[in-house]
């Protein structure tokens, strides 16, 4: 379950893996295959200069101290998440190698939530962090009073519960809330494989992936697609008879499949059954195929042309997107693993650097808010699709890969690197939030009026 906990954080919500990403230990400045002036597309936040100041908690003459984090010490899923913690220690390796944020070293505090440990990391970041950043911990329901009472500040790499996604005084990078929804994903599907209009779902007993699907269905049924409802749900613990399931299907009829759930060994066996049944649908699924575990189980071509929609661009793109090659040079400093969640990590780490390298040496929370307040356009320096962090709305654009041999490959739009954009998002009904929301679309369930708003 707990790998399907990440799922609803977003659509580039995937981890896929380096078996060797680094190679050596950890080091420290600048080399020459790492990102200096520039990362991506937008000149690096990361430099020398002369901020001074004990401005805010956590900030001083020559140091920042953040937070951060994921869930790499839940017991039953180890190493869960853990992309987002290595990503924010590369990203800090490399900016600190560079002089740190105007002259000012950032000093890391990594946290292990341990997917049921959130309320007892939060006490200790609101004794000593200056803000949130780049985290991603799936219990953050159990955090929020506590992050909000204390005024921290959040940049996150992702949110899951729905009190934090809309929550005060956080600025995702790729936002995922509650009311709205992107149509790019439907949209590109549908004119990449119009047989979509009449499709079902591999269904899960996850509650999460059910959340999941409820919301791929409503932006599909917006575009015109229609649901089959074949009724079929696979037990998360296996055990089932999947030749009958794969029959059911057939009888059915339908010849398109979305996945939301995520590639186990339970899934390759589902689909070693149609296989076996003579049932060859087009699977389609979301971020968390974009997997090493989908590669390595195309046998026989059981995952041969698989397709996963993405809002961040796949390593395969790493030639013709700067940002990509920047990401992974910047892992390839130690031993850390890459992945989807570690670029989500990336970019938020950016954001917030771009937003405190503006502030100077007025290096408070009310600079920051006021500065991530105008971030309207956002794309993580070429990482992923544009968003809207200010105004928390979610990327207009995706793209499709599919599995090709050992390695993914982009098919549409069909030039590589290039997203598709939709005109609009799809607002969804108040009944499926799980929380109130104000005009400014603020999640109530911790609001106060001691919230830091952006000035003027």
């Amino acid at each position: 379950m707990a790998a399907a906990l990440v799922l609803v954080a977003g659509a580039c919500s995937s981890s896929r893996s380096d078996e060797d990403p680094g190679g050596g230990d950890s080091t420290t400045g600048a080399s020459a295959d790492l990102p200096t002036d520039t990362f991506g597309d937008i000149e690096s936040p990361c430099g020398a200069g002369d901020a001074s100041g004990a401005t805010e908690q956590g900030v001083t003459d020559d140091s920042i101290a953040i937070g951060y984090g994921d869930d790499s010490g839940y017991a039953n899923a180890p190493g869960l998440n853990e992309e987002m913690g290595d990503a924010m220690d590369a990203m800090i390796e490399w900016c600190n190698g560079l002089g740190g944020i105007n002259g000012r070293q950032i000093v890391g505090h990594r946290y292990d939530a341990a997917l049921d440990n959130a309320a007892q990391v939060i006490v200790e970041a609101c004794n000593q962090d200056f803000m949130l950043v780049g985290q991603g911990f799936a219990g953050d329901e159990n955090m929020e009073a506590d992050r909000v009472d204390c005024q921290l500040v959040s940049v996150p790499g992702f949110n899951l519960s729905a009190a934090a996604v809309n929550a005060p005084m956080r600025y995702a990078p790729v936002p995922f809330p509650v009311d709205l929804l992107s149509v790019a994903r439907a949209e590109l599907t549908l004119q990449t494989y119009p047989d979509a209009t009449s499709y079902d779902f591999v269904g899960h007993d996850s509650s999460f992936v059910q959340v999941a699907e409820k919301r791929t269905a409503a932006v599909l049924e917006s575009v015109g697609a229609e649901q089959a409802g074949c009724g079929v749900v696979l037990k998360s613990a296996g055990g089932d008879n999947y030749r009958a399931l794969v029959q059911r299907y057939k009888d059915c009829g339908t010849t398109v499949l979305f996945d939301q759930g995520t590639p186990t060994p339970a899934t390759f066996s589902f689909l070693d059954a149609m296989r076996v049944e003579g049932y060859e649908p087009t699977i389609l699924t979301d971020a968390t195929w974009y997997a090493d575990s989908v590669l390595s189980a195309n046998v026989d071509g059981l995952t041969e042309g698989i397709t996963i929609t993405m809002q961040f661009q796949p390593f395969e793109n790493a030639d013709a997107v700067p940002a990509v090659a920047d990401y992974l040079s910047v892992m390839d400093q130690g031993d850390y693993t890459t992945g989807l969640l570690g670029m989500q990590s990336a970019s938020a780490f950016l954001l917030w650097a771009t937003a405190a390298k503006a502030c100077g040496s007025d290096l408070t929370r009310q600079c920051m808010v006021n500065e991530l307040s105008t971030v309207t356009s956002w794309t993580g320096a070429g990482l992923h699709a544009e968003s809207n962090p200010a105004e928390n709305e979610p990327p207009a654009c995706a793209l499709i890969v599919a599995v090709k041999g050992g390695t993914y490959e982009q098919v549409a739009p069909a030039s590589q690197g290039e997203f598709y954009c939709a005109d609009s998002s799809l607002e969804t009904p108040k009944s499926s939030w799980g929380v109130d929301l104000n005009e400014d679309r603020i999640a109530t369930t911790y609001l106060t009026d001691d919230v830091i708003t952006p000035e003027g």
